[in-house]
């Protein structure tokens, strides 16, 4: 039997508006109610984004996470959690940290840690390194795994180097980030030399931005490793861009690929043992 497939659900992002779809989740309730219908079709884990109520622009802070959060664990108390720590929108080490402020019950067991500055189609995320060193830092002291971004070959040598400063330690869990306008591109060969280099002790998942998510997650499932799918990256359903799509519909989509190549979803339990994090039920993060 193949390797599960870790499933990571990307219900909303910092670009979808419901100007662009009325099926990206926004609102607290809507992202606890897409997750919960996630965890029912079959998921690994959540990267989550909080969107200020009033604004309705991405937000940092942990006050607005914490109600997502205990939303999903009222019903989903072992789903692996991971909020993001995006620089697209936010400079400062104080509010790129602020979720990973919260403890208890509300605690993320991961946190989003892009691995290099990098441009999208029409703004920068500024990763320095001594941002990426701080927050790596932050969440080693916390006890929270770095979920480890990697949008280029360079940025997964960047992590090898945070391994040698001590910053960050195995099992590690990297999201390779392909078809990105100023780095790898979604192609076989871009997609294989990321995967031969992540380091050893590692589990990884491929996404595709835009209408390359298909062809990324069904690349990944053929060749034994995990996917990031969900509305953040792509609103649409087809690659002609007719239909929009819900986020069931991208995860029930995964089901199917994952079912004809004969490969079972990793649960949040397993991945939880692989990932030498607690067992959930109130203890959340990595194992002292």
């Amino acid at each position: 039997m193949s390797e599960k497939i870790v499933v990571n659900f990307t219900p909303t992002g910092m670009i979808p508006t419901k100007k662009m779809t009325p099926y990206v989740p926004l609102s607290v309730q809507e992202i606890v109610e897409d997750v919960r219908l996630a965890t029912e079709i079959g998921i690994t884990m959540v990267h989550l984004h909080a969107i200020d109520p009033e604004t309705h622009e991405p937000s940092y802070k942990k006050e607005i996470y914490a109600e997502i959060i205990e939303g999903i664990r009222k019903y989903a108390p072992e789903l692996v959690i991971c909020t993001s720590l995006s620089g697209r929108n936010f400079s400062q080490l104080e509010q790129r940290s602020d979720p990973l402020n919260l403890t208890g019950h509300l605690k993320p067991d991961m946190g989003s840690l892009t691995l290099s500055s990098l441009n999208f189609n029409n703004v920068a995320s500024i990763n320095s390194p001594k941002m990426i060193q701080d927050l790596a830092a932050i969440m080693k002291k916390k006890g929270i795994v770095p979920e480890l971004e990697a949008f280029d070959v360079g940025m997964i040598n960047y992590a090898k180097y945070l391994e040698r400063k001590n910053l960050i330690e195995p099992p590690y869990y990297f999201n390779l980030l392909l078809g990105n306008i100023a780095c790898a591109q979604a192609d076989i060969l871009h997609a294989g030399i990321m995967i031969g280099d992540v380091p050893e002790n590692s589990i990884w998942s491929l996404a595709g931005i835009g209408t390359n998510q298909l062809k990324m997650n069904s690349l990944a499932i053929a060749f034994g490793g995990g996917v990031r799918v969900g509305i953040e990256d792509n609103i649409w359903y087809d690659n002609e861009r007719t239909r929009l799509a819900t986020n069931s519909d991208l995860l029930k989509r995964v089901h199917r690929i994952a079912k004809a190549n004969e490969r079972e979803i990793m649960t949040s339990i397993e991945f939880r043992k692989k990932m030498n994090l607690q067992p959930g039920h109130g203890k959340y993060g990595r194992k002292g």
